[in-house]
């Protein structure tokens, strides 16, 4: 593995920011306060520690969650058991089912999982973020990025700046039609069968991150026709590619090929050291879902980062339990009112 890579677990990332902490708390989510974290908690990022919190149902019990967090050296035994056993504490205070924590740790370091065992944590069934991911390595030059593609990536760039896709760039104050953006979206929601929130959800989160600079917008156009576009997130060294879409028709002209180009290229102007494509199968197989995914990401000469993944801590094991048991049900329902809603949308 890349020694660049090891490290994550220590570097800042977007959605351990205040930022994500109060956009999650205009949608049902609470900020938690954590006064007096561990020396080297939110290592880079200031000492911020952001935990969130909600209720399930009606459950008198919250969940927490830091989400890709805490920032800290995880390889560091003093500094990994300090911060886990704050992290345990403040369950307790809180009156917590459960803390659940997913940093970017490599699965290739079992200390840390074995830290984890011993101090009760477990693997959590409900892995929120993706547990593996494809990361690409900015610091080198703009030749060697070429030269670790793929020969039929390289053309297939190439073939759509011939055929006249243009895309354009949005961050800062200059922003296009979000709508239009969440259009293409849904036209990919729709076509490759996922859910996608409401729009209202995504123009608050767009719109916030543009303004604020942690965010840029790639829009790719054939013949003034919007045809496909991604969304970067930004912090500190990384970027992240969070959300993509792209219409059924003129795929053949291969704007996903060269507005992932462009954003990279954005991102390492930007003085970032890591891509990261954001998910990987759990399994390298052809059957695995996100096969096709993967080999895309591949192509760009992204390395596979396989992660710890996410690990709940339970003050009450019977309060865990019980969420065990309501929590798929709520799930479930949640789903359904959301193919509803998708359905009413499209009639």
């Amino acid at each position: 593995m890349n020694p660049l890579f090891e490290q994550l677990g220590a570097w800042p990332h977007i959605l351990q920011s205040q930022a994500w902490a109060q956009f999650k708390a205009r949608w049902g989510w609470k900020v938690v306060s954590t006064p007096s974290p561990p020396k080297g908690v939110g290592a880079g990022g200031g000492g911020e520690l952001s935990i969130i919190a909600r209720h399930v149902g009606r459950l008198p019990f919250p969940i927490l969650y830091a989400p890709k967090g805490p920032n800290v050296n995880w390889l560091d035994p003093s500094a990994r058991e300090q911060t886990l056993a704050y992290l345990e504490q403040l369950a307790r205070a809180q009156r917590a089912i459960f803390v659940k924590i997913d940093p970017d740790v490599p699965a290739e370091r079992p200390e840390v999982t074995d830290a984890l065992k011993t101090r009760g944590w477990h693997f959590s069934d409900d892995q929120v973020q993706y547990r593996n991911t494809m990361l690409l390595d900015l610091r080198q030059s703009e030749a060697q990025l070429l030269a670790a593609m793929k020969p039929k990536w390289r053309y297939n760039i190439r073939l759509a700046e011939r055929k006249g896709v243009a895309v354009q760039t949005a961050d800062g104050d200059r922003q296009p039609s979000l709508k239009a953006f969440y259009d293409l979206y849904a036209e990919t929601s729709a076509r490759d069968h996922f859910l996608i929130r409401p729009f209202d959800y995504y123009a608050d989160v767009w719109s916030d991150f543009l303004q604020k600079g942690l965010a840029a917008l790639f829009l790719a156009d054939y013949q003034e026709q919007l045809i496909a576009g991604i969304l970067l997130f930004v912090c500190d060294k990384r970027a992240w590619y969070f959300y993509g879409a792209s219409a059924s028709q003129q795929r053949e002209l291969m704007p996903n090929h060269l507005l992932q180009r462009r954003a990279i290229q954005w991102a390492q102007a930007r003085g970032c050291a890591v891509y990261d494509f954001w998910g990987a199968p759990n399994e390298l197989s052809q059957r695995d879902p996100m096969w096709g995914v993967y080999r895309f990401k591949e192509g760009f000469g992204a390395e596979l980062f396989r992660g710890i993944g996410a690990w709940d801590f339970a003050p009450s094991p019977a309060r865990y339990r019980l969420y065990a048991q309501v929590m798929p049900r709520l799930i479930a329902l949640a789903q359904a009112r959301r193919r509803h809603t998708l359905s009413d949308g499209a009639s």
